[in-house]
């Protein structure tokens, strides 16, 4: 049998922030990558507005978070407003209960070409990296062992083949490798065509950190604070205009003036046109080429989860196959990524969906009041679906998940102390891999010795959550500080619970600490899971 020679171990097509994640998660856990990028510049145009404390939470265990958190802003809330000045809607911004720094902020306001440059820079910095700039993916074959990625160089035209283990398309709607792999995408395209402006601010005026959303049957707008000093606004055009009829600023201007803005204000940097898009790829995977990001779905941008949806795919993606390529995980594994993340996908394209009807005043009364209605007899309490912390719907998982189940939710991040004393964020003190966590209590004690050793093979650490007023009673115990982590522990009953790498809840006491399998998931599964997923929030 002849020896396989790989190139790298997994090809990253598309480096904006879904591709960028990928690559980080991948060299930063020992994974050689081989990026490619058609264009040689970060595209300039800012098209994702926001991201929230997942996402910075994700981009703390790349090691980045600092960076990024100098290069953002915290955002104030959100806020729906009809032109006549009254409140349709308001979602206040709670503090993040993930772990954020400073004031723990939910939301961040951004500017997308200087968060992306910071994220290029701290991939620069990544043993086992390459990146190809100017590179056309052209073809994309694969076989039982690998992928070939054959690439042009746009400039000379010259092609080179790059042999990997594995693929991931994060090259866009438009993607290159999707259609090369022959993955259909399905749904809709609004016939609206909507002119982003973005502006360099002169001067502040009242509110400006508020994010608004003017709502309007005819002309509803965004309103949005982006970070370094830049400001969006959103503006549908209506029925019988075109981008022909605004050639320069001075055509955008009095779309400007129409909402109180001047030239006192603000400067127009650029605008752009663009339309709204609900659609899916049917699969996100063939074989070893994987789908991320906008190549394997699009939504509308109202809930601002677009670019952020695409950066969890990869990071999910991303640290399976690291394990995988590291020997650490089997094969099976790649089985669970369009479980897990086709029905996040789809619970932010549903709220974004219904949350455009809300702008475009096309929702009822009532479904307005749903939107903001407490569910009665809720073991979780109660948050807006946009600020609610994340939870996995299916997947790697054992047991039930839901209202009443710790099992698929996102673990807390609270201050802790070590046994030593050294106090810091939950992560930064966790052992990195799989962990049980006990209840002021030993995690091994609840185990089998299969179930032990099913998870030592896992590469498992083993802690204790202490509280604040109690010893420490091992060198691996934790004290919880702030109450974050006991009191949420009890509130399901649980003694001892099972983490993954990415901090999801996969086990718990109450329903079995056996290892979960990753079998392959149904097709019914997978797309049942945006219902599963609304009931855990």
């Amino acid at each position: 049998m002849t020896e396989q020679h790989y190139d790298a171990d997994v090809a990253v097509v598309g480096y904006g922030p879904t591709g960028l994640t990928a690559a980080l998660t991948l060299a930063g856990r020992g994974a050689r990558v081989a990026a490619f990028e058609r264009g040689k510049d970060i595209y300039a145009r800012a098209r994702a507005v926001t991201i929230n404390d997942w996402t910075m939470r994700i981009l703390q265990d790349l090691g980045v978070d600092d960076r990024v958190d100098r290069v953002i802003e915290p955002q104030r809330a959100l806020r729906w407003m009809t032109y006549a000045g009254q409140e349709v809607m308001r979602v206040e911004h709670p503090p993040s209960t993930l772990g954020t720094r400073g004031s723990r902020p939910r939301f961040y306001n951004i500017y997308q070409p200087v968060l992306e440059a910071e994220l290029r820079a701290c991939a620069e910095e990544l043993d086992g990296l390459q990146v190809h700039f100017g590179a056309e993916v052209v073809a994309v074959d694969q076989d039982a062992d690998g992928v070939t990625i054959t690439a042009r160089d746009q400039v000379t035209g010259e092609q080179t083949m790059t042999r990997a283990r594995y693929a991931i398309g994060a090259d866009g709607g438009s993607s290159a490798v999707r259609k090369l792999i022959d993955i259909p995408m399905t749904g809709d395209t609004n016939d609206t065509l909507w002119i982003v402006i973005d502006c360099r601010v002169k001067r502040w005026w009242p509110d400006r950190d508020f994010l608004t959303f003017w709502t309007d049957s005819e002309r509803p707008v965004v309103d949005i604070a982006l970070s370094a000093g830049n400001h969006r606004w959103e503006i549908p055009l209506k029925p019988g205009e075109s981008e022909q009829d605004f050639p320069s600023d001075a055509e955008v201007w009095p779309l400007l003036a129409a909402l109180g803005v001047t030239a006192a204000d603000v400067s127009i940097h650029q605008y752009a046109f663009y339309r709204h898009h609900v659609r899916m790829a049917d699969s996100f995977r063939r074989g070893r080429v994987f789908l991320a990001g906008d190549a394997a779905h699009l939504m509308p941008p109202w809930a601002g989860a677009g670019m952020q949806t695409g950066m969890r795919d990869a990071y999910d993606l991303g640290w399976k196959l690291a394990g995988i390529v590291r020997g650490e995980l089997s094969e099976d594994w790649l089985d669970t990524y369009e479980a897990e993340r086709r029905p996040s996908a789809e619970f932010y394209t549903g709220i974004a969906v219904a949350l455009g009807r809300v702008i475009k005043q096309e929702a009822s009364e009532a479904e307005i009041a749903a939107m903001n209605t407490v569910p009665e007899n809720l073991v979780t309490p109660w948050e807006p679906p946009l600020n609610a912390p994340p939870a996995l719907a299916a997947g790697w998982l054992r047991g039930e998940v839901g209202d009443a189940s710790i099992v698929g939710r996102y673990l807390p991040q609270p201050l802790v102390a070590s046994a030593i004393g050294r106090i810091d964020r939950l992560d930064a003190l966790l052992p990195k891999g799989f962990v049980l966590l006990g209840n002021d209590f030993d995690p091994e004690m609840a185990l089998t010795p299969a179930e032990k050793a099913d998870w030592d093979a896992l590469g498992a650490s083993y802690a204790a959550i202490r509280p604040r007023a109690a010893y420490t009673r091992s060198s691996t115990d934790l004290v919880d500080l702030e109450d974050g982590l006991l009191p949420w522990f009890d509130r399901y009953g649980v003694r001892v619970i099972a983490i993954r790498p990415d901090k999801f809840v996969a086990a718990a006491d109450t329903s079995g600490l056996a290892v979960p399998k990753s079998d392959e998931p149904t097709e019914e599964s997978i797309h049942s899971g945006m219902a599963a997923e609304e009931g855990n929030r």
